[in-house]
């Protein structure tokens, strides 16, 4: 399995910079990848029928704990089947909707490796290695949310998700490592072990805390949703594999596989019920408002990850079988409704509700497979989705404490649901052909078969939902459901379950009969945009924005006199703090050595040299007096038994006052005087830090030397580097990171003048 997550990376990469060689029809056999992994995954089913898990084991970092582990079970099958499997009809659907797009080989890159991040994060088995593919989902769905960068929205919006997830990508990471440390150990399959000794843990709320930051803010909960509907500026096949089964429902996972660990029956359930709930009404709500397709798919999703999420909080045997059916049920009929809205918006060039209808008329089949897949959201018999929605149902009534409060706002959620599933499944397809549409093209069949087979699995599922039952009994066991309360099937015969769910598609119905389709609605809740959570967002991004400009404008303020002043100040308070409150003072003047002739003289001329550079207003005569303390430093160094120093020293000197010299060559050959007032203020600057330095060397002198570091190095740098030389030893393998860091800087910095020097001539390009 690492080899497989690696090799889908490296296939990237070649899609990236061999794709100018690739013709674009040719683009449609990289499909052929997420088939073959989605085939390779159905084939471990019965092995995970009969082991329940599968693992695969890699040392990564084992000194650290770090282990690129690969785990599947019941639950990561799920995701993966999801992921591979919709992630087939997307890249088939994409090979034609974006056609000769002069990017397709960067958007095949960004989406193949925005499916290898996911197959990872679902599929590791160490929480490090979780967060490492964690980040990587987030990066890759900004290049592929930000595709067409052309345009100032998308722009904002890539910007956006990344922020918002690339903050819960933080809180995620901070609670790993808590755990780690808590219970020594970053497996997730060992930490069901120390389930008890994390809860009686005096950190345990502050994990918690983390760990739902950093879900809540991928799967869109309130109040981190906004950056889903934002995201809909994506191209549609984004949309439909982002937002329907991948990158939304990898918060959802994070839940879900920790929800056996970390359900503690209080804390964990009723923040996951309370945040669902809202996060649930809130989209349901918000859904039915909107015009444009995509936003009342994007609310609707949201609204359908705080059903999920607030399953999951309830906790009980019903409530985490219908969470693992309503993953799947949501994936099927909301990636169907997803590329359905890019068929239209391919068509006809506008997803505007208010503008379309009777669209059945070109696309009859497209018209077939979305009212499928919008009866399936409505619940409606013998469709799949009518299974989940009774499930909802149960969990909410059997539910010990506010049982009819929480079916209640189930039915409601479900209600607003029903009609915006009609709204973008129906309405574009239903009454009379708008003139300027007759002439519309008609789909190609790589857009319209992936629609066609999603909203045939979902009448099949719906139809046969035994199916299914071993399937996600092998997900709902990971959740932490220990016994298969019900069998899916069509028929539970006459119950008050089967009354809320026709009272909810009757309800939903006349909503969707009775909305008018002319903006208003729209208007009237965008009135309440000054309070919505996205604007206040931006009200604070703004503030910090100033903040920082101040800030930097105070101490980045292109004076390198200023920096360097800035930078002593702050270490001679902070050391010099430190020393003095917790370092007993001791100087011991008896072991010090006579000052000798020749030393005096060196120490002479080095306070000469400094009096002439601090007080001459000649830029040359400083230069030369700054190398006379050099080159006297270089003496102190061989008085005092180090030549290679002196030998370092004399070099970086002699090249400092060459340098110096060239560059200052051409400048005015005097200084301008400074006032008095800043004078004294460097004078004392300077005195300060001196004095603290003077004080920390006489204070070395007498305290007792731990020669313990020395002797690591000196006992295992032969041993463990094979180098005889212990100071190369250390530079090279010891502080391997720390140079590994520096060439990292470099090559930043290299690509950051690079791009300047770019953008120049650009400049110059368009001046010519």
């Amino acid at each position: 399995m690492p080899t497989v997550i690696l090799l889908i990376f490296v296939i990237a990469f070649l899609i990236l910079f061999l794709g100018k060689y690739i013709r674009s029809d040719y683009y449609r056999f990289i499909g052929f990848l997420p088939a073959a992994l989605f085939i390779t995954f159905l084939a471990h089913i019965p092995i995970v029928h009969w082991d329940r898990q599968l693992t695969y084991t890699f040392e990564w970092i084992p000194t650290l704990g770090i282990d690129m582990n690969f785990r599947i079970d019941g639950l990561s099958m799920l995701f993966a089947l999801l992921i591979t499997g919709i992630g087939t009809l997307v890249y088939f659907y994409a090979s034609n909707y974006l056609k000769n797009h002069i990017y397709l080989n960067r958007f095949y890159c960004y989406l193949t490796l925005f499916m290898g991040a996911m197959l990872g994060l679902v599929l590791s088995d160490n929480m490090i290695s979780v967060f490492i593919f964690w980040e990587l989902t987030s990066i890759s769905s900004f290049f592929l949310i930000g595709f067409n960068n052309e345009e100032e929205g998308s722009r904002k919006s890539a910007l956006t998700a990344l922020g918002i997830t690339g903050l819960g990508g933080f809180f995620l990471l901070g609670a790993f490592v808590f755990i780690g440390n808590i219970t020594g150990t970053y497996s997730i399959s060992e930490l069901f072990s120390s389930s008890e000794a994390l809860q009686n843990h005096s950190l345990f709320p502050l994990i918690l805390f983390l760990i739902f930051g950093g879900a809540f803010t991928k799967s869109a909960q309130f109040p981190f949703h906004f950056w889903l509907p934002g995201a809909m500026q994506a191209p549609t096949p984004v949309s439909a594999y982002l937002h329907s089964a991948t990158m939304v429902k990898a918060g959802i996972y994070i839940l879900a596989r920790f929800s056996p660990i970390m359900q503690d029956g209080f804390w964990w359930n009723n923040t996951l019920m309370i945040t669902g709930g809202v996060t649930m009404l809130y989209g349901a709500f918000h859904s039915i408002f909107r015009v444009d397709m995509k936003a009342v798919l994007a609310y609707s999703t949201i609204s359908a990850l705080g059903i999920i999420v607030f399953l999951l909080g309830l906790g009980t045997e019903y409530a985490l079988l219908a969470a693992v059916t309503f993953i799947l049920v949501h994936a099927l009929y909301k990636a169907t409704l997803f590329l359905a809205t890019g068929i239209v918006d391919h068509a006809v060039h506008t997803r505007n509700l208010t503008e379309l209808s009777g669209l059945r008329k070109i696309m009859p089949l497209v018209f077939w497979a979305c009212l499928i897949a919008a009866l399936s959201s409505a619940g409606v018999p013998l469709l799949f989705g009518f299974i989940s929605k009774d499930l909802i149902y149960e969990a909410t009534l059997d539910f010990p404490k506010w049982g009819m409060w929480l079916t209640g706002a189930a039915v409601l959620t479900n209600i607003f649901l029903a009609c915006s599933g009609f709204m973008a499944g129906i309405k574009p397809f239903v009454g009379k052909l708008p003139e300027k549409f007759e002439k519309a093209h008609k789909p190609s069949a790589f857009l319209w078969i992936p629609v066609v087979i999603l909203s045939f699995l979902t009448l099949l599922f719906g139809l046969f939902p035994g199916l299914l039952n071993d399937f996600l009994w092998f997900a709902f066991r990971e959740t932490g459901g220990k016994a298969p309360l019900v069998e899916l099937k069509i028929w539970h015969g006459f119950n008050l379950v089967l009354l809320l769910s026709g009272v909810t598609i009757f309800l939903g119905a006349v909503i969707y009969l009775t909305k008018k389709f002319k903006g208003q609605a729209q208007h009237f809740i965008m009135s309440f945009e000054g309070i919505s959570p996205k604007h206040l967002t931006e009200i604070f991004g703004e503030r910090t924005r100033e903040f920082a400009f101040r800030y930097t404008r105070f101490f980045q303020n292109g004076y390198l006199r200023n920096y360097i002043l800035t930078i002593i100040v702050f270490i001679t308070v902070l050391v010099g703090y430190r020393l003095f409150s917790t370092v007993p003072l001791r100087v011991n003047t008896e072991e010090l050595s006579d000052f000798r002739l020749y030393e005096l003289i060196v120490f002479v001329a080095i306070v000469i040299g400094i009096i002439y550079t601090v007080r001459t207003p000649s830029r040359l005569t400083a230069i030369a007096s700054l190398g006379i303390i050099g080159y006297g430093i270089c003496l102190i160094f061989v008085f005092y038994g180090a030549p290679d120093l002196a030998m370092t020293q004399f070099t970086i000197d002699t090249l400092i006052v060459v340098l110096f010299v060239l560059v200052l060559f051409k400048l005015p050959p005097f200084l301008s005087y400074r006032n008095r007032r800043t004078v004294v203020r460097d004078a004392v600057v300077s005195g300060c830090f001196g004095i603290l330095i003077a004080i920390i060397t006489l204070q070395a002198l007498v305290a007792p030397s731990d020669k313990e570091v020395s002797k690591f190095y000196a006992e295992n740098a032969y041993t463990l580097a094979k180098g005889k030389n212990v100071v190369n030893v250390i530079l090279v393998d010891f502080r391997g990171f720390d140079t590994m860091i520096e060439t990292i800087v470099l090559s930043i910095a290299a690509l950051g003048v690079f791009g300047l020097l770019k953008y120049r001539m650009k400049n110059e390009e368009r001046e010519d």
